[in-house]
């Protein structure tokens, strides 16, 4: 999917790969998927295609919540992109779009608290810098793409996406192929964006 998206020109992918409410599926299902990422995250340190494309990764998401193991593997594959500024990969990882709100909203408190803040300068510029997605040049998501033909965000970027345009695929994620991407793409490109104009 990556390297569709890369050929294409899509400079920001954020993949929700597993989010806060995940936790309360059983321990043996949260384990397994908890080792699928591992596995996928420590091929990222020396992937060919991440280096020579300049993609740089990270993990959104409250994670302090995952594996020790996991966490320090973020940590690798972070400090290995962290100049790059080709592309971005974003892997949402206990992940919540409320989680991410109340997160910021803590974080701005705190600074409030000190006197670093005046409340009355408190605006969507302020709060986005506080965002987990505050990195990227364009955090806002022009195309969010819903696997599993469900018709709702889910929790996934709940800020970021007010404008987003939405591509419903009646598909679950791992059969997701790239003629699908190239559908969402041209559904994309044939709407007309008026942002509440």
């Amino acid at each position: 999917f990556m390297e569709w998206c890369l050929d294409l020109g899509v400079s920001t992918i954020t993949l929700y790969a597993f989010s806060t409410e995940n936790f309360n599926r059983s321990k043996a299902e949260v384990d397994e998927l908890m080792k699928i990422y591992e596995e996928n995250l420590k091929e990222l340190v020396y992937s060919d295609v991440i280096h020579k494309n300049k993609v740089n990764i990270r993990a959104i998401g409250r994670i302090n919540l995952l594996p020790e193991s996991i966490r320090s593997i973020i940590q690798e594959v972070e400090h290995a992109t962290k100049d790059y500024d080709q592309f971005f990969i974003n892997f949402a990882l206990a992940y919540g779009g409320r989680a991410e709100i109340v997160d910021a909203t803590r974080e701005i408190a705190i600074l409030v608290g000190k006197g670093e803040i005046d409340p009355e300068s408190i605006d969507e510029d302020l709060i986005e810098k506080h965002l987990y997605t505050a990195h990227l040049p364009q955090p806002d998501p022009d195309l969010i793409i819903r696997t599993s033909g469900e018709a709702r965000l889910s929790n996934f970027l709940i800020w970021q996406a007010a404008y987003s345009e939405l591509f419903i695929v009646d598909v679950f994620w791992p059969e997701f192929r790239e003629i699908d991407l190239a559908r969402a793409i041209r559904s994309y490109q044939n709407r007309h964006r008026r942002y509440g104009k």
